[in-house]
């Protein structure tokens, strides 16, 4: 398996969802969200997707088995060949020692790992006015990119709504779990080598534009 691999992690609300969203579109890599498949599978109706709304409405983390079986799935598909950013996988050092081994039996390249690193109190604050298009995806922020017309999605002129698991005291137990379960990740890549940190706190165009630096150039197809 060839391609580039980025994985970016960080907080909820840290801006990974945005920022890779980004990347994929500037380097042509596909974007892979282990939150956009959990809804993908509630939406289907299937049965992972309805055990793991359950732990998603709650802020808890969906369970390893559920997760690494919808992703193993999703990077089976075509346009994974030329590699993927992931958006919110691994969340766990077991997720990520099963994805690293996966990726080595497949012959893949190291992966790039980065973390956006930010304060809890920005992070809730970010959470608490994000609005999220329930036709496209597109997500948008009562302060920062705020809709042109109040609830309509500026790209599909879809519906936006706060999903329960952006709601303050929601963000505020899904913080909680990222440092207990989550954050020793950096550790873990830290040691692998493959570990760099970015200052998530600055202005999205900025930190897209230090993301991009760390892409190989060969890769980056150019933006504006």
């Amino acid at each position: 398996m060839g391609g580039s691999i980025i994985i970016l992690l960080g907080a909820p609300g840290a801006g990974k969802g945005t920022q890779a969203k980004r990347l994929s579109a500037a380097t042509g890599l596909a974007h892979i969200s282990t939150g956009d498949l959990f809804r993908e599978n509630q939406t289907q109706g299937t049965p992972l997707g309805l055990e793991a709304k359950g732990y998603m409405e709650k802020g808890a983390l969906v369970p390893d088995d559920l997760v690494l079986r919808m992703l193993f799935d999703r990077v089976e598909r075509a346009d994974t060949r030329e590699g993927y950013v992931l958006d919110g996988f691994p969340r766990t050092e077991p997720q990520a020692v099963a994805l690293t081994a996966a990726l080595e039996r497949k012959g893949a390249a190291c992966p790039l790992v980065v973390q956006l690193d930010l304060d809890d109190r920005t992070i809730i604050e970010r959470a608490a006015g994000r609005l999220i298009c329930k036709s496209c995806g597109n997500i948008q922020h009562l302060s920062f990119s705020p809709p042109r017309a109040p609830g309509i999605c500026d790209v599909c002129g879809g519906e936006l709504h706060q999903r329960k698991d952006d709601q303050p005291d929601v963000v505020r137990e899904r913080v909680a779990v990222y440092h207990r379960q989550t954050a020793p990740l950096v550790a873990y890549y830290a040691r692998q080598g493959v570990l760099t940190t970015v200052d998530g706190s600055r202005e999205p165009d900025d930190v897209f534009q230090e993301l991009l630096a760390l892409v190989q150039p060969s890769r980056v197809r150019g933006e504006d």
